[in-house]
């Protein structure tokens, strides 16, 4: 018979991998964004973009080390990333920046969503390290989450 713990470990790395792979795909739309950005608010959007990117660049290779700390192995591949994401794809190079905005907000809100999800899941797994994690996730997807309401709050004000 299996361990509830290590069955609680085993879902705990597949929350992980599938955090990592959003992570991935948000970094790759987000950068997108940043390159292909134009408008009058180009300036701030095209910086916001580029701080915002580097934020889950960062958090990418702790979420992969605590999958590995878990003892799962990560993601090996975009293939791999494209099956484990909640984030789809955006190929588009002229979508207008209101309508890339929105898109990355979404995208947040969803990661967001499998945060707070995941807190049970390392609760059960007895992860107390992941748990503080995610609380500290949490809160860096929130503020990208306003930061990017906040422009569309202020682009339906001004139009």
């Amino acid at each position: 018979m299996a361990d509830a713990n290590d069955n609680s470990k085993a879902v705990l790395i597949d929350e992980l991998n599938g955090l990592l792979a959003d992570h991935f795909a948000l970094y790759i739309k987000t950068k997108n964004f940043h390159w292909h950005v134009k408008g009058r608010h180009f300036r701030d959007l095209h910086l916001l973009f580029d701080e915002q990117a580097l934020q889950l660049r960062e958090q990418i290779d702790v979420i992969g080390e605590r999958v590995r700390k878990q003892g799962g192995d990560t993601l090996t591949s975009a293939g791999s990333v494209s099956k484990h994401t909640q984030i789809k794809d955006q190929d588009s190079t002229s979508l207008a920046a209101e309508a890339m905005i929105a898109e990355l907000r979404y995208d947040n809100v969803k990661v967001v969503g499998r945060l707070k999800r995941m807190k049970e899941v390392a609760d059960e797994a007895g992860d107390n390290a992941t748990d503080s994690l995610i609380d500290d996730w949490t809160d860096e997807a929130e503020e990208r989450v306003w930061m990017l309401s906040s422009f569309l709050d202020e682009s339906a004000t001004s139009a």
